[in-house]
């Protein structure tokens, strides 16, 4: 197939849709498809091949984050442009939720087309004052996947439309599975190390109550060693420093999978705004022990076929809890390497090698559906 996927967030900052997108545009090439990704980007923004940038991005505070996007009447331009050149079998939308270059293609389409919702959110004020806007476009697409049943229920909330299919994110949890441990942020019987990784200048992941954590933490182990790494602000930094944890710093996503094999423990105490939880597929594929927050997209990744759960989970905000779940950790060793075990099987039914044929499938519905219900002439039928 031919396909197109747009990615409403800019490429030049990290997120997890954007990183979703492409490597679910690679995962679709090694498969032997064709795939042309359209997105915001900065100038000088080095970007593969197959992606086409829409211009530059506006920052827009979106589900306690916030999302550089690219809406207006230039965008619209490049979007109808790009989708009327690439001739595709199948267009991918993500995150139509707000206005983006999503949106923009959703009411320009030309043919087959998908989107994948990845937001939850109980109270998302965009999503529904766009909603008179969106939601006939909402009602037009072939297909609409949910990363997870919590997405799910925010489009049905909001929009009043379900998704046709839940399918994950994907993760190549071969890089992680493979990580080596790096001896620095090892731990040891007497110093063990508990990380928390992420963009810690956002409240929502956490950071304050995984510093919390700490002198409940210490008074059991008081050698224990609290690793922050991430892109954030000297001003998080110091935060964290004054706290008494150790500040890694901005990781690639090599030493990001190897900090994630090396720690002891790793933290998840994020407060809200997950849909899917991608950052626990990654944890538990480094082979780490995971304590994570109990929000519901944690615990639909976190639990297993059988109803196991594979990852520690404390109640959202507790600090004294996250330290509880990670000091019966550091004390049972045995726990802990049965959990880090559970969570490495748990995660490899989240590789692309089991998502990416879904979404394969997902494709060829769409293009089913769209030749019986939006019929599209032909070339002889204009001669």
């Amino acid at each position: 197939m031919r396909v197109g996927i747009v990615c409403p967030y800019s490429l030049d900052r990290p997120g997890g849709v954007q990183l979703h997108v492409m490597d679910l545009a690679e995962a679709l090439q090694s498969r032997g498809h064709e795939v042309s990704v359209l997105a915001p980007a900065a100038p000088g923004t080095e970007v593969p091949a197959y992606v086409t940038t829409a211009g530059r991005s506006i920052p827009v505070r979106y589900n306690g984050s916030i999302a550089r996007i690219k809406f207006g009447f230039v965008a619209a331009m490049r979007v109808r442009a790009w989708l009327r050149d690439g001739h595709f079998d199948v267009v991918h939308l993500h995150e139509p939720g707000t206005m983006s270059l999503s949106v923009i293609a959703m009411w320009a389409r030309l043919g087959p087309t998908v989107a994948t919702f990845h937001t939850s959110n109980e109270h998302s004020r965009i999503m529904r004052n766009a909603k008179p806007f969106i939601k006939p476009g909402y009602e037009e697409l072939d297909a609409r996947i949910a990363v997870s049943p919590s997405a799910d229920r925010t489009i049905k909330q909001h929009l009043r439309v379900a998704a046709t299919h839940i399918i994950p994110n994907g993760v190549d949890t071969t890089a992680f599975v493979d990580a080596e441990p790096v001896g620095e942020w090892r731990g040891t019987k007497h110093a063990p190390t508990i990380g928390i990784l992420g963009r810690m200048d956002e409240p929502r992941k956490g950071l304050d109550e995984f510093l919390g954590a700490i002198p409940y933490v210490r008074r059991r182990h008081p050698r224990a060693r609290f690793l922050v790494a991430g892109r954030f602000s000297d001003r998080v930094a110091a935060k964290a420093a004054r706290a008494g944890a150790e500040v890694v710093g901005e990781l690639d996503e090599g030493m990001k999978a190897r900090f994630m094999s090396s720690v002891d423990v790793y933290c998840a105490p994020n407060l809200g705004g997950e849909s899917f939880g991608i950052v626990l597929v990654e944890a538990m594929a480094s082979g780490a022990a995971v304590v994570a927050s109990g929000l519901t997209a944690f615990r639909d990744v976190a639990t297993d076929s059988d109803g196991e759960m594979c990852v520690a989970l404390h109640t959202v905000g507790d600090s004294v809890e996250l330290a509880a779940r990670v000091n019966a950790l550091i004390d049972d060793p045995r726990a802990r390497r049965d959990l880090a075990a559970r969570g490495q099987r748990r995660a490899g039914t989240f590789d692309w090698r089991q998502v990416a044929p879904r979404i394969e499938e997902t494709y060829r519905d769409a293009i089913r559906l769209d030749a019986e219900f939006h019929p599209h002439p032909t070339k002889d039928t204009h001669a």
